[in-house]
């Protein structure tokens, strides 16, 4: 069989090595950083199959994670709406389950070279799966986690005038604390003060005290800026997967999902490959495919709702649809995952 290497461990690059090593096939990652990290990421992962787990060789790995159903959504303060997810989500934090994933390939004969970054160059045998390509954008990604932090319910997305955040449990009693934000570029508080500064300047003063009444990990303080939403994919050839691929608004809960489902579209075009069974262009031609059509439809739902939310005007619409019980939670769930 011939070798794949893959550009970036994260969630995409090293779940897809685990399917391909189950499989045989010799791989070899290159990560730039190293293990265990903090990543910007809503660390609960709600719409992927148990079949693609299995199928990734994965699921162990995620056996422990936290179960959460309850959904709240918060206005400036104000509790809006309250549901149920049909399928629970699990919660786990990138720190634990990166390491675990990076453990699991080297466990089944593959090779993780940490500190090691590739060059973004088009070629035979490459998969990129090093995230999200840098370009100009006006968002920024914050995140911190939190201890000691009373929840209500299992999940709360938070929206401010300024952007949304999302809160999602942990293991160690942790709450992850993820939100999304317009670039001000004046704003220029340190380490997680920085996070709480945009709720605060978005009218989330209330979740502002919570927090502060409640122990930062300041040591889990990350912050990501430069990105579009949306497909990522270039027009130069490049086998690209996970945020490589697409980056969907965080709003939806599903960045992770498809992080492993993008692997899974991958899968069977780069075994094919490296059995000789076809060529590389046509396998990176299929995985194209393979990804426009798993993702269309919850892309497109996402890019049409992402804006509602930070409109006034929309934030009013989707207040008033759930303060008279009409906002179609789970059919608007179902159409981003």
């Amino acid at each position: 069989m011939r070798e794949l290497t893959l550009a970036g461990g994260g969630l995409a690059g090293l779940s897809l090595a685990a399917g391909l090593r189950l499989r045989g096939v010799p791989v070899v990652v290159h990560e730039a950083g190293t293990y265990p990290r903090h990543r910007v990421c809503g660390e609960f992962i709600s719409g992927v199959e148990a079949s693609t787990l299995e199928l990734l060789g994965i699921r162990a790995e995620l056996a422990d994670a936290r179960r959460h159903s309850s959904v709240a959504w918060f206005r400036e303060g104000r509790r809006i709406h309250e549901d149920v997810l049909g399928e629970p989500a699990l919660g786990i934090s990138r720190h634990r389950l990166d390491l675990r994933l990076r453990d699991r390939v080297e466990a089944l004969g593959g090779i993780v070279h940490e500190r090691s970054r590739l060059s973004r160059e088009p070629r035979e045998g490459l998969v990129w799966s090093a995230g999200r390509i840098p370009r100009p954008g006006s968002w920024v990604g914050l995140k911190c986690h939190f201890h000691g932090l009373a929840m209500g319910s299992d999940l709360e997305m938070h929206l401010g005038a300024n952007g949304y955040a999302g809160l999602a449990g942990i293991e160690d009693g942790g709450v992850n604390v993820c939100g999304l934000f317009r670039v001000e570029r004046g704003r220029r508080a340190p380490g997680f003060e920085l996070l709480l500064d945009y709720l605060s300047a978005g009218g989330n003063g209330a979740l502002v005290e919570r927090l502060r009444a409640a122990r930062a990990d300041g040591d889990s303080f990350r912050a990501v800026a430069g990105f579009e939403l949306g497909w990522q994919l270039a027009s130069d050839g490049l086998c690209a997967v996970g945020d490589a691929g697409s980056m969907i608004p965080p709003f939806t809960g599903n960045g992770m999902s498809m992080a492993f489902q993008s692997a899974e579209v991958a899968l069977e075009p780069l075994l094919r490959w490296s059995r000789g069974g076809q060529s590389w262009e046509r396998s990176v031609a299929e995985i194209r495919q393979g990804l426009r059509q798993r993702f269309r439809r919850r892309l497109l739902a996402a890019s049409i709702l992402h804006p509602v939310l930070l409109r006034r005007g929309g934030r009013t619409f989707l207040e008033v649809l759930a303060r008279s019980g009409l906002l179609p939670f789970r059919p608007l769930l179902s159409l981003v995952r």
